[in-house]
């Protein structure tokens, strides 16, 4: 029989001195709504930005206030912003594992960014050039793309997802000028998207945050509540498989589905780290970058869900500012002790806190430390070039 690993006596140290700021954190939650996830009517613009909120970034870059003057400049010099860009559409969308090949893999993600950039600079100045860009390549592909395919498709199209309809909702719901082929781009989130990621996935958790955050994002503009509530439903079962409390036990939940059911499944799922403690995700040992992947959707979904009217911060809200913590306190550049990924992390968390930390932190309450050090550290957050742009301005001490 293989020889169970074992928890060291340290990292037991640890979980008991953590538990006591666990139970006073979880008090500290209101309870969470269990009901069903989609509301009455979506709230436009929805997915993870609000009016109010693209307002009180407009108002503090028109008054060249900081972060989000410098945050704002920083989209507009970028290559999104770029009003001479030409969308690159594909019927098909070949993505291998990292994208190997890529045929129109990268082109997809990075049309989707401009769109939601040029979105975000047209609600920020009023010049519609940007928001007939933003039309412009969502048009292009809404026109073109009929399919994903290779191993990768699932998360490409969640990440290419993931930027679309943050696009399209601001665009819909703040431009007068008119959008006459916004049907024909709703029909392609629905047809050639949806059905692509809403059965989700048993790969890295990652994977299917992803999908679920572009599954949400897109049941809100094409107004399904059926899928919204399916995403929600694997987002809720997927977050606890990600995010290990040490409430969770002597090892960390599988995600419903997944057929874990031993700790050296559980143990090999988790990139062969054995020690589990409050914090740590099951792509922590992976690398930060994966990691920072996990934790964004999470974040946005969750802040999308509270525009929509159900707050799922009182779930996850913990596993996620916990999370937050415990990665921001290695990137920040602490060394790793032994029995945490061999005493070794591939740092390179991205430009992935904003959201959380602004939710958790400033509209809640809650002590970050680690994670505010970070945040303003990395101000103004960029893009990952993947599904994550310009989170200082949208989310940054944002208190709408």
């Amino acid at each position: 029989m293989p020889r169970r690993a074992q928890i060291s006596l340290r990292p037991r140290l640890a979980l008991l001195a953590t538990a006591v700021a666990l139970v006073a954190g979880f008090l500290a939650w209101p309870a969470a709504d269990h009901a069903g996830a989609a509301p009455a009517a979506f709230t436009h613009p929805g997915v993870a930005v609000s009016r109010g909120q693209l307002d009180f970034a407009r108002d503090k870059v028109n008054a060249g206030a900081q972060p989000w003057k410098g945050a704002f400049d920083q989209l507009k010099a970028s290559k999104y912003a770029s009003l001479s860009r030409t969308a690159k559409p594909r019927a098909v969308v070949e993505c291998g594992s990292y994208s190997n090949p890529n045929y129109g893999c990268t082109d997809e993600r990075e049309d989707a960014i401009a769109a939601y950039t040029t979105a975000l600079a047209w609600y920020v100045t009023r010049d519609e050039r940007y928001a007939k860009k933003s039309i412009e390549l969502m048009d292009a592909w809404s026109g073109v793309i009929k399919d994903h395919t290779n191993s990768n498709a699932k998360l490409q199209t969640g990440w290419a997802g993931s930027s679309w309809p943050k696009a399209a909702e601001i665009i819909k719901y703040t431009y007068s000028g008119g959008w006459p082929n916004s049907a024909r781009f709703a029909g392609m989130l629905r047809d050639v998207y949806l059905p692509e990621i809403i059965g989700g996935s048993h790969s890295n958790g990652n994977w299917e945050l992803s999908m679920m955050e572009a599954a949400v994002g897109i049941s809100v503009f094409i107004e399904d509540k059926a899928s919204y509530d399916k995403a929600v439903a694997k987002f809720r079962g997927r977050v606890p498989a990600y995010i290990y409390l040490s409430s969770d036990g002597a090892l960390p939940k599988a995600a419903p589905g997944s057929g874990l059911d031993t700790r050296d499944e559980l143990v090999n799922y988790w990139q062969g780290q054995s020690t589990f403690v409050t914090g740590l995700t099951q792509e922590t040992c992976r690398d930060f970058t994966h990691t920072g992947y996990g934790l964004s959707a999470i974040s946005h979904i969750a802040e999308t869900s509270r525009i929509q009217g159900q707050d799922l911060y009182p779930e996850v809200g913990e596993r996620l500012r916990q999370a937050l913590g415990f990665q921001a306190k290695y990137e920040l550049g602490e060394a790793p002790p032994s029995w945490l990924c061999g005493g070794s992390v591939k740092r390179g968390l991205g430009p992935v806190t904003e959201v959380g930390y602004n939710a958790l932190h400033n509209r809640l309450g809650h002590a970050m430390s680690n994670t505010e050090k970070l945040t303003l550290q990395n101000r103004p957050a960029g893009s990952n070039n993947l599904f994550v742009a310009w989170e200082t301005l949208t989310h940054g001490d944002n208190p709408a």
